[in-house]
């Protein structure tokens, strides 16, 4: 963005002219504000006014700042700043007259205050005095200005206050990160005899993660709740069988389906119309998520579906009753024997009806189970 710029003081040196014009040119073509540029260098807003509007040649280090904060011709910056700071004489113009020394002393005026105000540090908007450090810069920092007295720009680390400012700013720092170290290493200590009883109060890896109405609609293998499941019912159909699965430490129960075919399914219905099915999508076997098995008078039905027909399992109800009345393993859902791939083409074995409380746990020898069976 463009800005309404004033015009340049007539005592101006050509060089000097002709650089605070060029910084303009920079100021507007990066489409920043006095106070945007200030912020990219770390220069006050003050000096930068000084600066463009001629009042003072800009010093090695703002332009340094300038030229990595925004785009610009560096080099040729450097060159034109080294040709104002020359002053007239190299430069072939007559010498300036001696009315702007004189204006020019008022405000070399900070340059007598002590060296401890010149830290060497870029003005920021949360010192109260930034402004005032950085005029002390610019008016001994500049070479070449009226009434100056360094007669090129001197290199940070020539400067013995600044090395020694930095140094102590490096030791403050230093020293700080150790208090806050030992701060750190001493806070464990204070908090020691609570720790045991905040790890103790985690739950085991493993362990299921739901129980009852909880493990509702949910993953039966996620959970962990396939850890301790058992066969409660099974039927057949064809080849494929469906089978009750239950988890007593769930409390939950599904439905389970193995030997199919993509597209068969096993459904398990409980007695209040709820119901989750496992429908083979690829492979020969799945397993349906799980519902709620906690209340003993709630039944449960598992019916098989393919294309030779379909086939249900006979309600039961009190799953925890029947596993603690028979001694059904915890396995995972196999097959019993002469089902499935061990059932004979010729005599292809009759669809078995398990009751409540004759359930069927059966898991045949040398059988693998799939990876999808829970």
């Amino acid at each position: 963005m463009g800005s309404a710029w004033k015009n340049l003081p007539e005592e101006l040196s050509g060089p000097a002219r002709l650089l605070a014009e060029e910084l303009r040119a920079i100021k507007d073509a990066a489409g920043l504000s006095l106070s945007e540029l200030a912020a990219r260098t770390h220069y006050s807003r003050a000096s930068w006014e000084r600066w463009l509007n001629g009042k003072r040649v800009i010093t090695g280090q703002a332009l340094e700042a300038l030229t990595g904060a925004v785009d610009c011709d560096g080099p040729a910056l450097r060159a034109l700043w080294e040709r104002a700071v020359a002053g007239p004489e190299e430069d072939g113009e007559p010498a300036a007259p001696e009315e702007p020394a004189a204006q020019a002393a008022p405000e070399q005026a900070p340059a007598a205050q002590p060296p401890t105000d010149r830290t060497g540090v870029p003005a920021t908007s949360d010192a109260p005095a930034a402004s005032d450090v950085t005029d002390v810069l610019d008016l001994t920092a500049a070479p070449g200005e009226p009434g100056g007295t360094v007669p090129a720009p001197v290199a940070w680390w020539r400067r013995p206050a600044t090395l020694l400012t930095g140094a102590a700013l490096l030791v403050a720092l230093l020293v700080l990160v150790g208090l806050r170290a030992t701060r750190h290493q001493e806070q464990p200590q204070t908090v020691a005899e609570p720790v045991p009883t905040a790890t103790a109060a985690k739950p085991v890896p493993g362990a299921p993660v739901c129980q009852a109405v909880g493990c509702a609609h949910k993953d039966p293998k996620a959970t962990g709740c396939g850890k301790d499941a058992r066969t409660l019912q099974t039927d057949v159909i064809g080849k494929v069988v469906v089978y009750l699965r239950y988890s007593q430490t769930c409390q939950a129960a599904w439905a389970a389906i193995t030997e199919g075919e993509p597209n068969d399914y096993a459904t398990i219905t409980d007695g209040s119309g709820q119901s989750e099915t496992a429908l083979i999508h690829w492979g020969y076997d799945n397993y349906s998520s799980m519902l709620d098995a906690a209340d003993p008078a709630v039944t449960f039905q598992v019916c098989g579906y393919q294309p030779a027909g379909h086939v249900c399992t006979s309600p039961v109800s009190g799953l925890a009753a029947v596993v603690a009345s028979t001694p059904i393993p915890i396995g995972p859902a196999s097959p019993p024997p002469g089902t499935g791939p061990d059932a004979a083409a010729t005599d292809p074995p009759s669809p078995a009806q398990p009751t409540a409380a004759e359930p069927t746990a059966a898991q045949p020898a040398g059988a693998q189970p799939s990876p999808g069976r829970s």
